[in-house]
C-alpha cells in the first residue's frame, strides 16, 4: 500500500470481542481501499478467527498483549492497569504517529482517561465533547455533547459548535453546516444563562464554517432542517437515550403488529421494501462510531454492544474524518 490510513484498533474492548473486531475489519476492508490496521489483543485468540477471513496479511499487524480493559474497571483503576493494556497500546500508537487514528468499543470512561493521559488538547478547546450521528428526514445530524461534560460554559458550547460543524464538513463535504442551540423552547428568552448568553455570541458572531440558526427544541431534532445540535453532556445523553429507546420501542411494537395475524403477515410481505428503508433508517449499527473531539488526534468509541456490522461503521466514520482533515479544520477554525 502506499501511503495507507493507519487505525489503531482495541481488539479486545466490548461485547464478543475479539471474533466481532475482526469479522468488523474483514467488512470494511472489503468496502475500502488503502486502509492499514494495527490490531492490538491476544494473538492466541486474534490468529485463529483471521485465519477463516478474506484479510490480506499486508493489511494488518498484530501487537500482542494478554491485559485487556474489562467493562467493570473504573476509568482510575483502568488507568492503572498500567501501559500493557490493548486499549493503552492502541491510543499510545496514536501518539507515537504510529496510526492516525483509534476505535475501540471498550470501556467509555477508560477510553477517554487514558486518551487525554496520552493526546494533548487542541490549543484554545477547554473541554472535549463526545459527538456522534443522529438520522434526520434529510440526512444526518452531528450532536453534542453526548456525556464527557456535565456542566458546560459559553466558550465550551461554541467550540462545541465549531467542532461540531468541522466533524460534519469532514463526513458530508457537499452539505454546508447548519447549526441550533437544544433548549426547552425556540424563543430568544427561553433557557439558561449560559444557553442564552451563547445564543447572544452565535448569532452576532459569522463563522465561515457553519450557519447559526438559533435555538431548536427536542422534537425537532429529526426535522432536518438543521445538522449540528449542541448542548451539554447531561442534556445531551438523556436525548440520546431517550431517542435510542423510542427507535427501539416502535420498531419492537411494528414487528409484533405485523407477526399477531395472518393479514398482519402478508401486509409485511407487501411492504418489504419499505419497511426494510424504515429499519435502516433506525438501525444504529449504521450510525455507530462517536467520536471524542477537542483532543489533537482522533478518537472514536464504537458501540460496546454493536456486531461486526456496527464495528465496520466505525471503522467508515475513522476513515472519513481521516480523509476530511477533521483535526485540521477545527484547528483553523477554532477561536
Amino acid at each position: 500500500m502506499n501511503n495507507p490510513i493507519k487505525i489503531a484498533v482495541d481488539a479486545m474492548g466490548g461485547e464478543n470481542s475479539p471474533t466481532k473486531v475482526l469479522k468488523g475489519i474483514e467488512i470494511h476492508s472489503s468496502q475500502s481501499d488503502g486502509v492499514f490496521y494495527n490490531i492490538f489483543g491476544d494473538k492466541n485468540l486474534i490468529d485463529p478467527i483471521l485465519k477463516n477471513t478474506k484479510l490480506k496479511n499486508e493489511s494488518f499487524k498484530i501487537t500482542h498483549t494478554e491485559k485487556l480493559i474489562e467493562d467493570s474497571d473504573s476509568p482510575l483503576s483502568a488507568a492503572k492497569k498500567g501501559k500493557d493494556t490493548s486499549m493503552w497500546l492502541s491510543i499510545e500508537s496514536l501518539k507515537m504517529n504510529e496510526s492516525d487514528a483509534i476505535v475501540s468499543a471498550g470501556n467509555t470512561g477508560a477510553l477517554f482517561v487514558i486518551a487525554k493521559l496520552n493526546l494533548s488538547m487542541i490549543k484554545k478547546i477547554d473541554k472535549p465533547a463526545l459527538s456522534a450521528l443522529w438520522p434526520n428526514k434529510n440526512g444526518m445530524n452531528i450532536v453534542l455533547d453526548l456525556g464527557a461534560n456535565i456542566e458546560c460554559s459559553e466558550k465550551n458550547l461554541i467550540d462545541f459548535s465549531l467542532m461540531g460543524s468541522a466533524l460534519h464538513k469532514s463526513l458530508f463535504e457537499n452539505e454546508e453546516a447548519k447549526v441550533a442551540l437544544l433548549n426547552i423552547g425556540s424563543e430568544e428568552l427561553k433557557g439558561n444563562n449560559v444557553i442564552k448568553n451563547t445564543y447572544q455570541i452565535l448569532n452576532e458572531r459569522e463563522n465561515p464554517l457553519f450557519e447559526f440558526k438559533g435555538y431548536i427544541e427536542g422534537n425537532h431534532i429529526m426535522d432536518g432542517d438543521v445538522n449540528v445540535i449542541v448542548t451539554d453532556g447531561f442534556t445531551g445523553n438523556v436525548a440520546l437515550k431517550t431517542a435510542e429507546g423510542t427507535a427501539n420501542f416502535i420498531t419492537s411494537e411494528l414487528k409484533n403488529a405485523f407477526n399477531k395475524s395472518l393479514i398482519g403477515k402478508l401486509s409485511a410481505l407487501l411492504n418489504i421494501k419499505n419497511l426494510k428503508h424504515f429499519k435502516n433508517k433506525l438501525d444504529p449499527r449504521l450510525y455507530n462510531g462517536a467520536i471524542l473531539l477537542g483532543l489533537d488526534k482522533p478518537v472514536i468509541k464504537s458501540h460496546g454492544s454493536t456486531d461486526a456490522i456496527g464495528f465496520a461503521n466505525s471503522l467508515k466514520v475513522c476513515e472519513k474524518i481521516i480523509k476530511g482533515k477533521l483535526i485540521q479544520k477545527i484547528k483553523k477554525n477554532i477561536i
